[in-house]
């Protein structure tokens, strides 16, 4: 996850300027980001399911042969088209997080879900802490599509590397005689609503921010790159701090960390400025890992991969969506999408509150009757 996160950081931050470079406008770039997120969406759920079947490390494996081809096909492309199509089939191997977060579930001995999962994403944050700077300085020296190509070399090593993970066991647990199915499991589903909600919200200032940093701030590439960096600094920071507390509270914190990002890339006046900023950036990051944390104890052993599938099928739903929202905004007026996303975080934070007060009131309740932890 360290090479695959130095190998992403080189070029992510700098796809919606790529975009940009091959012709197409703000609402084109957020079109195609949607439409990434909505192949992202659709892919998490078989993935989950293909995990609790198959094995975790096939699809683990399956995913990140994909991502290297699909990066070399990004690196070659000719045209908008031909990177287009590259770009969605790079989305598809974003299923990796469902199969990739049940192996780490399954082989994290004594260390609370939360930890494990913020630990394992820490490292790829920890990975994405040099790719910006080195993509900036690829794209300032060379152009952009270098980039591509150093991030496939990159991908390779870690294809390579991921290939030596050990096989687990499959979970064949018998169902219970009166056991509800995953989907009737209405803790399960009003926790998945709410995060789909945070996740939206988190999402919706970034997409287009390298954008605005460039066109309306005059922001160099190597600028951009180096807080890219910070980003991912941030992002290791917040998640080996905050990673180990209870999976509600850390979502809290995380959307907090994009109201700063929010509110400083909206009225910074300097680099120093938008540095800040996106080091809270990292409270993405924090909200994506305690999304899938926050469930698994509900959740049946046998269904966990199913589980963390429905998650990350509906975060990247908000992906999906996220992007389209801020290409209308960027469109109408740039500087927009910030206001409108401190006030969408404030709608999602105070829900989250409720939701957890509410949360922690029915397991206070059932304590109260005498009902064991489990049954709780």
């Amino acid at each position: 996850m360290l090479t695959w996160g130095l190998g992403e950081g080189i070029f992510l931050i700098f796809q919606p300027l790529y975009l940009q470079q091959f012709g197409a406008d703000p609402i084109l770039i957020g079109t195609i980001l949607g439409i990434n997120g909505l192949v992202m969406a659709l892919v998490q759920i078989p993935a989950g399911y293909l995990a609790d079947k198959l094995g975790t490390r096939p699809v683990i494996w399956f995913n990140f042969i994909v991502g290297v081809v699909a990066t070399w096909i990004m690196a070659l492309a000719p045209s908008l088209g031909w990177f287009v199509a590259g770009l969605l089939m790079y989305g598809l191997t974003l299923s990796v997080m469902a199969p990739l977060n049940a192996y780490v579930q399954s082989a994290r001995g004594k260390w609370s879900v939360g930890r494990a999962v913020s630990f394992n994403s820490a490292a790829y944050n920890f990975g994405g802490i040099l790719g910006p700077i080195i993509g900036g300085m690829v794209g300032e020296q060379f152009n952009l599509r270098t980039a591509y190509f150093v991030s496939g070399v990159i991908f390779v090593i870690s294809t390579a590397i991921i290939l030596f993970a050990q096989k687990q066991p499959v979970a064949h647990t018998a169902p219970l005689k009166g056991e509800a199915h995953l989907f009737h499991n209405k803790r399960f589903i009003g926790i998945v609503v709410v995060s789909l909600l945070v996740m939206f919200a988190v999402t919706l200032p970034q997409p287009l921010t390298a954008n605005f940093l460039q066109n309306q701030r005059g922001l160099s590439l190597a600028r951009i790159g180096q807080l890219g960096s910070l980003g991912a600094v941030g992002s290791v920071s917040l998640m080996l701090i905050f990673g180990h507390l209870p999976a509600g509270i850390a979502m809290m914190i995380g959307q907090v960390g994009l109201v700063l990002f929010s509110l400083l890339i909206w009225r910074g006046t300097s680099i120093l400025w938008y540095g800040v900023g996106y080091f809270f950036l990292g409270g993405y990051r924090l909200c994506r890992a305690m999304s899938v944390a926050i469930v698994q104890p509900i959740v049946r052993e046998r269904e966990v991969g199913l589980a963390f599938g429905v998650v990350e099928s509906l975060n990247s739903l908000a992906y999906m969506a996220a992007p389209v929202v801020a290409g209308f905004l960027y469109d109408w007026r740039p500087v927009s999408i910030y206001p409108i996303s401190l006030l969408v975080l404030g709608v999602t934070l105070l829900l989250s509150i409720l939701f957890a007060r509410r949360n922690n009131r029915k397991i206070q309740e059932v304590k109260n009757n005498g009902v064991n932890n489990d049954e709780a």
